[in-house]
């Protein structure tokens, strides 16, 4: 009778699913149309005349001889090198994510512990450098990087972006913890571990999911960023972002579009892997960060 209860009308399932399809259409449409068009010239894809020739591919098949090229991966990975900036990017992602979670997992499993007030006034500052401006941050970084003469390398910008993370891997990676009982602790403790022994043999494993689903955010963080990566790297070490940008060129120099729309299906694709690899564990830590047992 239950069951039966809680089923939907027909009616309302199919508006339901109805919606739910208009729904992943409209978000799965720029991609799917981004990826067609990068196998296209520019004057079809971006026709003024007729939108159509973005289909057809007429202007493609009078230059190339065919509807589809790949010019425009030629062009940005071969021609302009965009396989190294897509080094730079996981460099950059790598230490952005391994530092922030060293950070944040020892710092949370401690907050998370403590029994001291100022353990709420710490968590409400990193909140408050969470909530400025991330350009208020590389602007005070500026000056120091300049007299050093350590601006336009990677290791800075690790540095900034680190800083700008930190404080959103501490509060999740805090949240987290305190969904874990304290009595796996004291358990740990009578069976002979230290602190540290507890956290990394019992702790650590019990809260992985909500490790890989900070790290996750993390990773998208130092992945997507454009301004501190901009202002802070030099032309020959820009990540993904700022070098796409760099293809649509200025009102001084002129760019190539078709080079921008490869790069960014490129650099989408990567991500799509991601999330499809650990799905299990985002979903999973998200649910364990939600709700606090």
């Amino acid at each position: 009778m239950a069951s039966r209860a809680q089923r939907l009308p027909p009616g309302l399932r199919i508006v339901l699913i109805g919606f739910i399809i208009i729904w992943l259409l409209m978000a799965a449409f720029p991609f799917f149309w981004t990826l067609w068009g990068s196998f296209k010239v520019e004057l079809d894809f971006f026709s003024i005349s007729n939108w159509t020739n973005a289909l057809t591919g007429e202007r493609t098949q009078a230059e190339y001889g065919r509807a589809f090229t790949g010019a425009g991966y030629h062009g940005s990975w071969v021609q302009e090198e965009f396989w190294r900036h897509v080094i730079n990017t996981f460099i950059v992602c790598f230490f952005v994510v391994l530092t922030s979670l060293t950070i944040g997992t020892l710092g949370g499993y401690a907050l998370s512990r403590s029994g001291y007030r100022y353990t709420f006034w710490l968590l409400i500052t990193a909140l408050i450098f969470r909530a400025m401006p991330p350009i208020t941050l590389v602007a005070g970084y500026m000056l120091p990087f300049f007299e050093w003469n350590l601006w336009g390398i990677l290791p800075t910008t690790i540095i900034v972006l680190v800083a700008i993370n930190q404080p959103f891997t501490l509060w999740m990676l805090h949240s987290f913890f305190q969904n874990i009982p304290k009595e796996l602790d004291e358990s740990a403790k009578v069976d002979g571990c230290t602190q540290f022994q507890a956290f990394r043999h019992v702790i650590i494993p019990v809260m992985w999911p909500g490790v890989i689903t900070t790290g996750l955010f993390s990773f998208l963080l130092a992945y997507n960023d454009f301004a501190v990566t901009t202002m802070l790297l030099s032309e020959n070490n820009r990540t993904m972002v700022p070098e796409i940008a760099a293809y649509l060129g200025t009102t001084y120099t002129e760019g190539n579009v078709m080079f921008a729309v490869a790069a960014v299906v490129s650099a989408t694709v990567p991500l799509f892997l991601l999330v499809m690899l650990f799905q299990r564990q985002i979903v999973s830590g998200l649910t364990a960060g939600a709700v606090k047992g």
